[in-house]
């Protein structure tokens, strides 16, 4: 089975719908095999977004990520990683298709609620940059 990460990020978390949102990978399909909610650190933030550090967003992305909590969890199931981008939904939410979990609970490009991998590779190291082996069962 495929695994994958998804971040439910400080907007979505601020406003109550993590329950919610757990409940769209589950009812989808996709088994929770690890959660937790943490608070990250700016140097945490700035690690994982990395890819973007040369981005004009970067900044702005880490300061957001940084403003409150977010729930990290590992999701698995068949085609978990294409799976979970279907359900988040386009990261503008003005695009996203009714019914995803960006369409409905984001506000914003940058606050969009949620983070998942793009790919099987980037899911690996998503993952192990916040879990280790044996908090996922």
């Amino acid at each position: 089975m495929e695994k994958t990460l998804s971040i439910i990020k400080p907007d979505a978390v601020k406003k109550g719908v993590i329950g919610q949102i757990l409940t769209r990978f589950e009812s989808n399909g996709l088994r929770i095999a690890a959660t937790k909610k943490i608070q990250l650190s700016e140097k945490e933030a700035q690690e994982f977004y990395a890819v973007h550090k040369d981005r004009p967003f970067f900044k702005d992305l880490v300061e957001f990520m940084i403003s409150g909590p977010v729930v990290v969890s590992v999701l698995e199931g068949k085609n978990a990683v294409l799976k979970n981008r279907e359900l988040m939904g386009a990261t503008n939410p003005k695009e996203a298709a009714a019914g995803t979990i960006r369409a409905d609970f984001a506000d914003s490009i940058d606050a969009n609620a949620v983070h998942g991998s793009d790919s099987l590779e980037n899911a690996k190291i998503e993952i192990e940059f916040f879990f280790s082996k044996t908090e996922i069962l």
